[in-house]
This record gives C-alpha cells, structure tokens and sequence, in this order.
C-alpha cells in the first residue's frame, strides 16, 4: 500500500456538510488537513469546529499549500472553481467527488454532464493535474458522528494515473473502517456519480446512511 504518512489534504468546499466531514475523518487520522471556502473565515470557523489541528483560509490558498486536494463544492459552481484554480492545481493530485445531482417531488436524480462526469469535467479544466474519482457514496452524517468508530464502507477510487489511484486508495484507508476500492478508468465515473441518487433512495426509504461493499476481493 502507498505510503500517505503526512501528506496535507485540501479541501475545497470544506465548509459544506460531506467537505467537513472528510476533514473531520483525516484531521483525526493525522493528516495536516486545510478547509477551503470563498470566504477565509467560514473556513476557519469550520475548521475550529472539527479540531484536531484543522487550519481554514481561501480555496486558493488551500489549493497552492495542499499536497492532495479534494474537490466537495456543489455541482453548480464545480467548473467555474476549477478554472480559477488552474495553475494552484497544476502537478497535483486533485480528488473529485462532486455529484451532478437535481431533485423534484419524486427525489434525486442525476443530471446529464457534457464531459460526462464531474471528474472528467474537472480532467478537462485541469490539463495539468491528476484528477481522481473517489469519496461520492460516504455519508455526511456518519463522517461527523463520533459514537462511529469504523465507517463501513468501501470507496470506489477510478482513474487513469495508476500511482494516483493508489495513493488516493490508500489515503481512504486512513479513515478506520474504510476500504479503498480500484472502480476503473475516469470515463467510468459517470455511474458512480449516478449511483449516488440510488443511495439518496435507499437512505430515504430506510432511513439510513447506508454505503457500499464491494463482495470477493
């Protein structure tokens, strides 16, 4: 498995309930971990919210100091960011878990993208990154919980760099209970976006925070 040790985590978005959560979970696991936000003291204020030496300050800030950075900003403002932060992004791995999501009265449905995914959105602004799919099914709510120890859940990692898709791997695994899963090359990302409507279905009928596993490997 990759080394991760030390490695500083970004968090663009950090502020909104599934960036904060993931913050939570490496700051915990002893990650250097920096919130990102439009607004450097909403980030701060979410990082003093989670503790565990969370440091807040500007997207563009975060995004030149990180060593990995992970993009949780909502879908509407996805592309727009990305092209903003071009050359702060450059050379880095940038993990994309944006779902391009809408809702109406008959619940989450997935909204079409012309690249085809989010993260083939962001490998198209991003020419100069290694953009990895990865983190769209984790549950906001059990990230944040801490009576849960161990998340049960395997993360669908999908990309087209090998080392990145295995760093990104073993940086899930950092978070106890969690299993980082290789899910495919990043044209495949489209369904597992997708699926995160699915999920949204299952949660809402069950009334749970349920997660995958993925059976024989």
């Amino acid at each position: 498995m990759t080394d991760v040790n030390g490695l500083s985590i970004g968090i663009l978005g950090g502020t909104g309930d599934q960036g904060k959560g993931l913050a939570r979970r490496f700051a915990l696991a002893g990650h250097p971990v920096l919130i990102g936000s439009r607004s450097a003291q909403r980030a701060q204020e979410a990082a003093d919210s989670i503790g565990a030496g969370a440091a807040g300050d500007e997207n563009a800030a975060v995004a030149s100091q990180a060593d990995l950075v992970i993009v949780a900003v909502p879908y509407d403002g996805h592309k727009a960011l990305l092209e903003s932060l071009r050359a702060e992004l450059a050379g880095k791995i940038v993990v994309d878990c944006v779902n391009p999501l809408g809702f109406d009265k008959q619940g989450a449905y997935a909204l079409p993208v012309e690249e085809g995914s989010a993260a083939q959105q962001a490998a198209a602004v991003l020419t100069a990154s290694r953009v990895v799919a990865a983190f769209h099914h984790v549950s906001a709510v059990v990230l944040m919980d801490p009576s849960v120890e161990k998340v049960d859940l395997d993360v669908l990692v999908l990309g087209d760099d090998r080392e990145a898709t295995s760093t990104v791997q073993a940086l899930a695994e950092a978070i106890p209970g969690v299993r980082g899963v290789y899910g495919g090359r990043l044209r495949n990302a489209h369904q597992v976006e997708a699926l995160t409507a699915n999920i949204i279905s299952v949660n809402r009928r069950y009334k749970a925070h349920a997660g995958l596993r993925i059976t024989d490997i």
